[in-house]
């Protein structure tokens, strides 16, 4: 579909009154780590500070890269994961993961980090009542990729995805690698198949230019469960150590065993009649899988950014002639779902953006990156990446904020990997002005200045016999479809 050329970008409407206010912090490409206020206000930027993701952690703490692997080498590798003070001070860092000896580059110690990380004390990084993460002490779990081979995979060069624990002094003391599970992750004889040809071999594309490698998995998401009613009920699969990860690739959202590393707890990777997961619809591409935490309305129940868009290994179709990619849908769902039941306790989707489904469903869809936040109030943070938009809707679905990037990169894309509020009191070093209400205009009025009135006319005149109803597209789509 198309897009104007000419849109208001910050926040572009706003209810304090309905909102849980307080900062948000997001990456903006090519500038650095940017947290802003409820009015769009450029709080701090910290220049030059990679996010895949940021995080704001108490006391005005940042977390982000210095900087990325050359591409030619490597796919989303960040150099390292630092933390830095208000005035941009590092004060913990890590990147003692692999010594990298890159062509024509400089040999350095690399993290190889990329799309998450937590830090001890709490279990996602954001805010939930009771549930810090330790700003000054403490262990940090970091996603990050090495590269494998692994027959039962495929036979060609793949990139894995794997999880260090890192304490305070930057010393890897445990361990988890993906392709040591794949065989627990259930795919079928044609995924594998699919899978063996081209475990989502990457290079020369618009995104990444390193040649050579299989991102079969493509873990974006990573975090603890911590204290939740399942376990309380004597659920040992969901123990507060355990960890939740998801498979952007492989269309999986999967729960290991912190003590013995197995997975004990999954959806996906096929959604299909005869299948549990069938009830959730097919998830497609996800993001930012994670348990609601504790002290947040709905914790312990699974909220995912269910992007649509293309994934998945299985027989090949008109769609994905070598079966990569197999599952394809032209639009995004937010939905929060019971996991032991897999019964949808609460969703966003086209239809309940107000759009009709399917004519326009793709008016609300991010095929890549993304995440959603549950929020104190009830209120859900939903970052729609793709299009540089976030938005804080109700649980009855109302957005109550609204922001778009007004940053674009050399590709003109305006694109945020995922943001995050976080309380007043988190960041004391900014100067707490008072929100201001921004009614949401109305477009069929609003005019550039200068441009006339749509529909002003110098005469009108009425013609005999004009029917007292016209029937617009949608009437007559509508009225076909029976």
């Amino acid at each position: 579909m198309g897009h104007p050329t000419v849109y208001p970008t910050g926040v572009t409407l706003y209810n304090p009154e309905k909102a849980y206010n307080g900062y948000t912090i997001m990456p903006v490409k090519g500038q650095g780590a940017m947290l802003i206020d409820m009015n769009g206000q450029e709080i701090k930027l910290w220049k030059g500070v990679h996010g895949f993701p940021n995080k704001i952690f108490p006391g005005g703490y940042l977390l982000g890269s210095r900087g990325i692997r050359n591409p030619k080498y490597g796919l989303q590798d960040q150099v390292d994961l630092i933390q830095v003070d208000w005035d941009g001070n590092v004060v913990w860092e890590f990147n003692q993961a692999e010594f990298i000896e890159d062509p024509g580059e400089k040999p350095q110690w690399m993290a190889r980090q990329h799309h998450d990380f937590q830090r001890e004390g709490s279990t996602t990084g954001y805010y939930a009542p009771g549930h810090e993460p330790q700003s000054m002490s403490g262990n940090t779990l970091v996603l990050c990729h090495r590269d494998v081979h692994c027959e039962y995979i495929s036979d060609k060069p793949l990139l894995d995805d794997v999880v260090y624990e890192v304490n305070w002094d930057g010393e890897i003391i445990w361990e988890w690698q993906a392709s040591d599970h794949v065989e627990e992750m259930g795919f079928s004889e044609a995924a594998r198949n699919a899978m063996a040809r081209n475990p989502n071999y990457r290079g020369g594309s618009l995104i990444d230019s390193a040649p050579g490698l299989g991102d079969w998995m493509h873990i974006n998401s990573m975090s603890t469960l911590g204290p939740n009613k399942w376990y309380d009920a004597g659920d040992e699969r969901f123990h507060p150590d355990n960890i939740i990860m998801d498979g952007r690739e492989t269309n999986i959202i999967f729960i290991i065993s912190k003590e013995t590393g197995k997975i004990v707890w999954k959806v996906g990777p096929d959604y299909s009649i005869g299948h549990p997961e069938h009830s959730l619809g097919w998830i497609i591409g996800q993001h930012h899988a994670h348990m609601i935490p504790d002290g947040l309305p709905g914790a312990g129940n699974i909220l995912v950014f269910d992007n649509g868009g293309w994934a998945g290994y299985d027989n090949p179709n008109p769609g994905a002639p070598i079966g990569v990619k197999a599952a394809q849908r032209d639009y995004t769902r937010i939905l929060e779902f019971d996991p032991i039941t897999l019964k949808i306790v609460w969703q966003y989707t086209p239809h309940e953006a107000g759009f009709v489904v399917p004519l326009d469903a793709s008016r609300f869809y991010s095929p890549f990156i993304s995440s959603a936040q549950r929020l104190p109030n009830g209120n859900t943070l939903i970052t729609e990446g793709s299009d540089g938009r976030l938005i804080e809707v109700t649980a009855d679905h109302e957005i109550v904020w609204e922001f778009i990037n007004p940053y674009k990169d050399g590709r003109n894309m305006n694109m945020v990997y995922r943001a995050y509020r976080v309380p007043y009191e988190w960041v004391p070093q900014a100067e707490h002005t008072p929100e201001v209400a921004i009614a949401r205009a109305d477009c069929a009025t609003f005019r550039m200045p200068g441009a006339a009135a749509f529909g002003s006319r110098s005469s009108e005149v009425e013609v005999e016999g004009t029917l007292g109803y016209v029937a617009n597209a949608g009437d007559c789509i509508a009225a076909t479809e029976d």
